[in-house]
Parts: C-alpha cells; structure tokens; sequence
C-alpha cells in the first residue's frame, strides 16, 4: 500500500514560538506609486513558519537607535539574499571588467544590514545569514569577498544556477562536528546555486563549515577561539530556504536555528 506524501501544512503557533527579524531587499521602484520600496521573496518567510517561528520583515531604516530596537525585541535575525555588497566595504579597487559585474544594493541596505550585525553581536542573539546575508556577515567582520566568481576563479562551478534556483545542484562537504554536518545528517548536503560572489579571505572570527569541490565557501560558523560571541550563528551560500519543503535537511536547517532563537519562559 502507497504511504501518502508527506504535506507540509501550517503549524499551529506555540506559546513560546520565537519572533524572527528578516531583513528585505530594496528597489528603487515598488508596485505602489513606483516609490523607493523593500520587497522579500515568501520563501523564506513560508520556511521560517514551517520551522516553527514567527517571521517578521524588517524595513531598511539605518537609524542606529531604531536598529537597536528592532533587534531587542525579537529572538534571532535572518540576513537575506538579493544585491551585491557594496566593494568599496572591502577592497581598495577592483579591475574595471570585475567592478563591471557588481549589481551594488541600495547603500541604506549595507548600512541597515552592517548597523544590525552589530547589534546582534552586542545584544547576543543567534543569527542566520543566506547568500549575500554570508557574504555582508564575513565583510562586517573584517572578511573580503570575490567579487565575480566566473572573472576571479576562472576553474569554478557555475555558481550561478538561477535556471535552477529551486533544486539541487551540487554538494558541499561539511566539516565533522559542525552546524552544517548535523544538518546533512552525514558528510555531504546537497544544494542549489544563485550567486555570482561568494566569501575570499575569511574574516578571523569565522571559519568555513562547507566548502564546494571548487573550494568556494558554502557554509561557516563561529571560529573556536570566537564561540563566545554569540549563542547561534549559521552562514550559509545556498538558498535552503527554496529547497526546504522538498529536502529535509534545509528544512532541519531552518528548524536548528528556530530552536536556538526559543525564548525560555
């Protein structure tokens, strides 16, 4: 007899669900009047609530007192995809045929997203980064980036599988004992790809958890000597939260963090 498929329904909201801060992408012209907008694709909002928390979307208002507000009243923050990091945040200069392929976000963005790195370092709340979340998160702590991985690693995977944004590409091997290899429940995870940038010198704090077979940055946690900085951090290059009601694994991923951000009451 056929078992039935596996459905992923809304789950009932717990006393002591946490409340997840998500930072949004940035347009210049939104739906409404064509104003200066913030827009988040459902994705990782629908995985957030799948994972047991409440999500919360933020808007890119770098006010620092209003930062430090936003942060205290939530249980964990999520830095999410969308633009380039500004380069001028982490390089002298560029070639012109590498600076040709930065697609930089709106400067408010980086000042919001940085302004609330620094905040979840000093108020001590667990923190999942996605994509450019991994690359801003390894810039704010001192790191550098490729700017364009097809210019700068000329031997790399095509990292750049928009045509596939919602499955699996190729594996990451994940480091014994880590975040990343609890998640895969064993060596290798299997992901997808949309990025053209991705994490080169990694900033002291961190230290690298994945890696893809072309040697690019997939995953990273808190470095051993920096453990003590915060209680949860996970920075991922990947987009689980595309691939969550389809591969257990990311959707453990997104499960892992919710636990870490539950308010003991």
């Amino acid at each position: 007899m056929s078992q039935p498929q596996r459905s992923l329904r809304t789950p009932s909201v717990r006393s002591n669900a946490p409340t997840l801060l998500l930072s949004p992408s940035t347009e210049e012209k939104g739906v409404e009047f064509d104003d200066y907008s913030i827009s988040l694709s459902m994705a990782y909002l629908r995985a957030v609530q799948a994972a047991g928390g409440v999500p919360w979307v933020a808007g890119c208002l770098p006010n620092r007192q209003q930062v430090a507000e936003l942060v205290r009243r939530v249980d964990g923050v999520v830095l999410t995809g969308g633009d380039d990091v500004d380069p001028k945040r982490y390089t002298k200069s560029l070639p012109a045929a590498v600076a040709a392929k930065v697609i930089p976000a709106h400067p408010d963005r980086d000042r919001f997203e940085l302004g609330l790195i620094q905040e979840v370092l000093r108020q001590r709340k667990p923190l999942l980064c996605i994509c450019r979340g991994h690359q801003i998160l390894n810039v704010a702590l001192g790191g550098t980036l490729f700017a364009d991985i097809s210019l700068q690693i000329p031997r790399a995977l095509n990292h750049s599988r928009t045509d596939k944004k919602d499955r699996v590409v190729h594996d990451v091997e994940c480091a014994s004992g880590s975040l990343m290899a609890q998640v895969a429940g064993k060596g290798r995870l299997g992901v997808n790809s949309s990025h053209h940038q991705a994490v080169a010198r990694i900033a002291r704090a961190l230290r690298a958890t994945a890696m893809s077979r072309d040697g690019i940055v997939e995953g990273m946690e808190l470095a051993e000597t920096a453990k003590g900085m915060l209680p949860f951090l996970l920075s991922v290059q990947f987009h689980p939260e595309r691939l969550f009601h389809r591969h257990v694994p990311h959707l453990e991923l997104f499960r892992m963090f919710v636990r870490a951000c539950r308010p003991q009451r």
